[in-house]
């Protein structure tokens, strides 16, 4: 791509809680390194990373960006770097999810004044999962009541003393000093890193230990296996502003932090991905993006070999060949075309026709299975619908869009309440999604909390019987029911019992009554909810010649069960989800009392990282709204995730309030 051999690029991810400076530090590592004439302030929207309308209006980052540069370091050689900004708010989550997987290291970024905060933790835990050598840079600095000793003793307790500086804040608090070139104050500190790097290889620690001087190659290959393996966290100072500590980091980068090739990518089935630009092409889509004036850009990590623009590759996922055109770097609103790109690298291809978020493209008539990347499940819902009549297929078109840009966005028509319901990880993510959607479709959405979707059963046996009886001076119509309702048994399969004796009711009928029995339970009897985990046995009846009739013994199976059902001491389900808080300690009390008003069950609380961690069982009906809810009660601090469980038993107090509702929906739209 920069014609930079392998060995020589480092892909690195920032990530760490919204407010820590992520973006001010790209900003300024962007005009160190000459991709920006000026120094941008995503406050004062002039950010190279923060451009786009949506971020600049709420100040924070929304997507993640990779940015590409070539330094030539003081250590000699050039360098590719590929460093990608990631949201630290937890409603965009998912971006943070998806950089994360395609890069080679993680610098987790903590203000000194906050210290380690939900956002941080989260982070540290996404590379941790993914096995992501890791680095810490400390902003802050230069605010007031901070300071480098106290905020590396908060890094220390929760992870260690792992956590070693590689750069140190000057007496001034102005300057920055590298703890391999600083010298005098600094050279305990450059002998604790001498150290890590000679623990990784039995020779070097026999050779430390006996007091010989390890030769800089030594040093550099033991710096980058010892965080390779987690066992050293290079720690570093920033003063974005002024751009104090910036050039000590880009070295740290290349002295500190592994190569494509130092990395072994190994895929789905546990082959590893030669990262070599000779071996077969293999790259993983993690990123979509409409472009007004590209189009429909697709963003990819390639992990192996060389990929070529104006060329043929292959989907490996959709099992079809695809033509590219041009390969693009990204920076920002920046767009290189280049001739091709190697392993570590992320760019863009524009305009394919049938590669998603996940697929793994590939050299013709090769082949490649890669991991696919677990999105977190959604945490908030709307109800949506157009305001103006006719624009319900547009609406539909543009939400589905929106969402193949963003796989935390999940939109769905929900058959039983028949709403189109629009899933996400938070209030402030959907309402970015729906603004995004307006502005290119030009479509008004009304908005509403989605209905719950409730379900009846039965706890009892009830016996139902129906004689469905009309004449009307024709072939009147004749059928008579007798059944029993009841739940079923764990591990039984059919809901649908024929336990009739004789010919009272002739066994051609039994397809009608099944239908009946059918169409009862998809309007339960307390509130019309389907009705779920229930036995209909049907035992006995009477037909007439001439008058019955499918029609006849449909309609009173179906009488029958709801009068079966009225005696089986039926109840209302509700959908009951697992939720996992984490909230600093002193919001654990404000929290619990919370889970209690909701009618949640607390199943556990345990600590992570210096966080609390509270796990509770929910009403989902009390969670739609949990992310604002959350971030009132925490001032932004604490972040939750849940998933559904099951279905359980809705209180009697709280099923008559649903029941009652229920029956006054059903007469107004009678009245209508």
């Amino acid at each position: 791509m920069k014609e930079l051999a392998i060995g020589n690029v480092r892909n690195v991810v920032l990530v760490g809680h919204t407010g820590a400076g992520k973006t001010s530090l790209l900003d300024a590592v962007l005009y160190k390194l000459g991709v920006n004439d000026r120094l941008g302030s995503p406050a004062e929207g002039t950010s190279v990373a923060d451009w786009s309308d949506e971020e600049k209006d709420r100040k924070i980052t929304i997507w993640a960006k990779p940015f590409n540069a070539v330094y030539a370091s003081a250590q000699g050689g050039k360098y590719d770097l590929v460093i990608t900004d990631t949201p630290g708010y937890a409603d965009f989550y998912g971006q943070t999810v998806a950089a994360t997987a395609v890069a080679d290291a993680g610098l987790v970024v903590v203000d000194a004044a906050s210290g380690i905060q939900v956002g941080t933790n989260r982070s540290w835990r996404r590379c941790e999962t993914l096995g992501l050598p890791r680095g810490i840079v400390i902003t802050g600095l230069d605010k007031e009541n901070t300071s480098f000793d106290d905020t590396l003793a908060g890094l220390r307790a929760v992870w260690g003393d792992r956590c070693r500086p590689a750069t140190v804040l000057g007496k001034d608090k102005k300057s920055v000093a590298d703890v391999f070139t600083g010298g005098g104050e600094v050279e305990s500190l450059k002998s604790a890193l001498v150290e890590a790097a000679a623990e990784t290889d039995d020779q070097l620690i026999e050779k430390y230990l006996g007091g010989e001087t390890l030769a800089p190659a030594e040093i550099a290959d033991g710096l980058r296996k010892a965080v390779a393996t987690g066992k050293l966290i290079p720690v570093f100072v920033t003063l974005a502003k002024t751009g104090a500590g910036i050039p000590e980091l880009l070295e740290g980068l290349v002295r500190f932090f592994p190569s494509p090739a130092d990395r072994e990518f190994k895929d789905a089935e546990g082959a590893v991905v030669a990262a070599g630009a000779d071996a077969p092409f293999v790259g993983q889509v993690w990123k979509a993006v409409n472009d007004p004036f590209v189009g429909q850009l697709t963003i990819l990590r390639i992990f192996g070999g060389t990929l070529r623009s104006d060329s043929e590759i292959y989907n490996a996922t959709k099992e079809q060949k695809e033509r590219i055109g041009p390969i693009y770097l990204l920076n920002g609103k920046k767009q290189e075309s280049v001739a091709e790109a190697g392993a570590g690298e992320i760019v863009a291809l524009a305009k394919l026709k049938a590669t998603v978020i996940n697929d793994v493209l590939c050299a013709p008539g090769k082949s490649a299975k890669l991991t696919p990347i677990q999105f977190p499940n959604p945490t908030a819902a709307y109800a949506v619908a157009p305001k103006t009549q006719g624009d319900e297929d547009k609406l539909s078109t543009g939400l589905h869009r929106v969402a193949d840009e963003d796989p935390t966005i999940r939109v769905e028509r929900n058959t039983e309440t028949k709403e189109l319901i629009l899933y996400g990880m938070g209030d402030l993510h959907l309402d970015t999604t729906l603004q995004r959607m307006k502005k290119r479709h030009n479509v008004e959405i009304a908005l509403s909390t989605p209905k719950v979707p409730y379900r009846e059963t039965v706890t009892a046996l009830g016996e139902g019987h129906y004689k469905h009886k009309k004449q009307t001076g024709g072939r009147g119509q004749y059928g008579e029911v007798y059944l029993r309702v009841q739940p079923m048994k764990s591990g039984e399969t059919e809901w649908f019992e024929d336990a009739l004796v004789g010919t009272n009711v002739p066994r051609n009928f039994l397809p009608a009554i099944q239908k009946g029995c059918v169409e009862g339970m998809n309007r339960g009897a307390l509130a019309g909810y389907p009705v779920t985990n229930t036995k209909v046995s049907i035992y006995d009846g009477s037909s007439h010649d001439v008058d019955s009739s499918e029609i006849a013994f449909k309609i009173a199976a179906a009488r029958a069960f709801s009068d079966g059902m009225s005696k089986a001491r039926a109840v209302l389900l509700e959908p009951i989800v697992t939720a996992k808080i984490m909230v600093p300690d002193q919001y654990m009390g404000d929290i619990t009392g919370d889970m209690n008003h909701k009618r949640g069950r607390i199943l556990g609380i345990g600590t992570e990282d210096g966080m609390q961690v509270i796990t509770a069982e929910v009403p989902q009906a009390e969670m739609f709204r949990y992310s604002s809810e959350l971030r009132s009660i925490t001032g932004g601090r604490g972040s939750f995730e849940m998933e559904f469980t099951r279905y359980d038993i809705v209180p009697s107090n709280v099923a008559q309030k649903i029941i009652a509702e229920a029956a006054k929906n059903k007469k107004a739209a009678e009245e209508e």
